[in-house]
């Protein structure tokens, strides 16, 4: 039988304090350990994963900036954003880190869905996307990623760059995997202050503008946001 996700409903707080009981739990976690998922928000918050470069950070003014161990690039935390941190055993639940990402989009996708929006996957640029003329519309992105024979030639040559043309990132994904075990995770903007994120290059993407759900006319609360979000997750990173 597989152990139960264990829902924790945190509500607001501190980014720092919080990847440290990720830290601590993950490291100290056995094969017993249920699977935690944690939703929450932050205060103002930057984050900088490995990858980030200081180039990308514009203008932080009065919000700390803070180094963290996920992947991925420079992005902001702030209230009005549902943050899910799911710590899953990879080895236990049966899924490799690449697929783990596949249904953390997958469950991002299935909350918009919830709430009459289509999102979409760019290639080459984790997170999800929505369409800013047309939200709800069904069409497939010419940027969607495809599965695609290559020849050893192709494969070798540098991938092209994402194209955001016309879209806005509404979610953004950055995680940590150790011992198998996951912890950061995902972030869904409902209803911020988006000004923070003209501050830096969005996950290192000069070009790339960040919408949330209130920006494309959907009004939900934070609470209803993360239940839904953490429905999904619970449905999606099932075993």
């Amino acid at each position: 039988m597989p152990l139960p996700l264990e829902l924790h409903m945190l509500g607001r707080v501190d980014y720092a304090a919080t990847v440290q009981a990720m830290q601590d739990y993950t490291a100290t976690r056995t094969p017993q350990s249920p699977d935690v998922l944690l939703m929450c928000e932050h205060d103002a918050v930057y984050t900088q994963g490995l990858a980030g470069k200081k180039e990308h950070i514009l203008a932080p003014g009065d919000i700390p900036v803070v180094a963290t161990n996920r992947g991925g690039q420079v992005t902001f935390h702030g209230p009005g954003q549902v943050v899910a941190y799911p710590l899953i055993d990879l080895q236990r639940a049966g899924y490799y880190v690449k697929e783990y990402v596949h249904r953390l989009e997958e469950a991002v996708l299935r909350t918009l869905a919830h709430f009459g929006v289509t999102g979409h996957r760019v290639a080459g640029a984790p997170g999800i996307y929505v369409r800013l003329a047309d939200p709800a519309g069904h069409a497939m992105l010419a940027q969607r990623p495809r599965r695609v024979e290559r020849t050893d030639s192709e494969q070798s040559s540098k991938t092209p760059a994402p194209d955001f043309t016309g879209l806005g990132k509404i979610a953004a994904l950055g995680i940590k995997v150790s011992r198998h075990c996951t912890y950061h995770g995902v972030a869904l903007n409902v209803a911020m202050d988006l000004e923070p994120f003209t501050r830096i290059h969005p996950c290192g993407y000069a070009q790339l503008r960040t919408i949330d759900l209130s920006t494309i006319g959907v009004h939900t609360t934070w609470e209803e946001a993360a239940q839904v979000l953490a429905q999904q997750l619970g449905i999606w990173l099932a075993p």
